[in-house]
């Protein structure tokens, strides 16, 4: 049995990489605070005393906003930290899985991205993430780079869960229509995460090492996203303020942020599926199946508050 080391155990990605990666061996899923990746020598010290064979890294400086002021500390975790990790991983024969961002490219276009299109980071954050890529692959060739986009899921704080709320708490929405990408669901990365593993793990099989686009399938703005959302929402007897025509479309434009986002989220996967022999869902599969938990998660909570007390 394998031994994983999973960073950011916490964190939307790494709790369902928890679940998805149980099966697989002996895994180690550690939290920031028991693995800082701003803090080298203790990351170091962490690894030499497990030993792992596979290192999954989702653990990030995610504040796309905040890193605008905070550069230097989103490049000790985003940039710097992959580049320790693949070292000590090239040193001891291990694999390491480190995922990135659709937020590399400049978001030009309507055409969807391959690994070989040219980055073009336009913040802080994004180009944090490209110098983590580089790292990697200048320290280890075992390594695999797994670029994903509008990442959700039922745990952790989230675009999908912000909409829920707001629809529960206003009579009316903004939110912007003009970035395109593909929502994809923590729990996706996670499984899909735990097929390569399986793969990797068979010594017949040809393993491909490098840069792959992981994102559900299809396409649809901000705002198609949380139109989206909420009608499955209501479909499913949530308690909300509003419906899909209540939420108004808007511009980047009239939504400034500090740090700028690209338009053009669009990651074409075709690479990964022909290499692993995956088939990825369509978006609106994982957003519903995601709603469909949390709404379980909400009757559940309310049963047991409703029920009476012993005695």
């Amino acid at each position: 049995m394998s031994r994983i080391l999973i960073t950011g155990a916490n964190g939307q990605l790494g709790f369902e990489l928890r679940r998805a990666l149980a099966a697989l061996g002996e895994v180690f899923a550690l939290t920031r605070e028991q693995f800082d990746l701003a803090d080298e020598a203790a990351m170091l010290e962490t690894l030499d005393a497990l030993r792992p064979q596979i290192v999954v890294n989702p653990a990030a400086y995610t504040a796309v906003d905040r890193a605008e002021s905070e550069s230097a500390l989103a490049h000790a975790i985003n940039a710097h930290a992959p580049g320790v990790l693949a070292r000590w991983c090239a040193a001891n024969d291990a694999l390491l899985i480190h995922y990135s961002t659709d937020y590399i490219f400049g978001g030009a276009g309507d055409q969807a991205w391959s690994e070989e299109d040219a980055p073009e980071p336009q913040s802080v954050y994004a180009h944090s993430k490209w110098l983590g890529e580089q790292a990697v692959r200048a320290h280890t060739g075992h390594h695999l780079i797994l670029r994903t986009s509008w990442v959700y899921g039922a745990h952790g704080n989230n675009f999908l869960k912000t909409m829920l709320r707001l629809a529960a708490e206003r009579d009316s929405l903004n939110v912007v229509a003009d970035q395109i990408g593909a929502p994809t669901s923590a729990a996706l990365i996670a499984d899909v995460t735990a097929q390569i593993i399986s793969r990797y793990r068979l010594p017949t099989q040809k393993f491909d090492y490098g840069t792959y686009h992981l994102a559900a399938q299809g396409e649809t703005s901000w705002h198609g996203y949380a139109c989206h959302a909420i009608s499955h929402a209501h479909s499913l007897g949530y308690s909300l303020q509003l419906g899909p025509a209540a939420i108004h479309a808007i511009g980047t434009a009239d939504y400034p942020l500090p740090a700028r986002r690209p338009t053009n989220s669009r990651l074409n996967c075709n690479k990964l599926q022909r290499a692993f022999s995956l088939t990825l869902p369509s978006w609106q599969t994982g957003v519903e199946h995601v709603i469909e938990r949390l709404f379980h998660s909400l009757q559940t909570a309310s049963a047991s508050n409703t029920q009476p007390c012993p005695g």
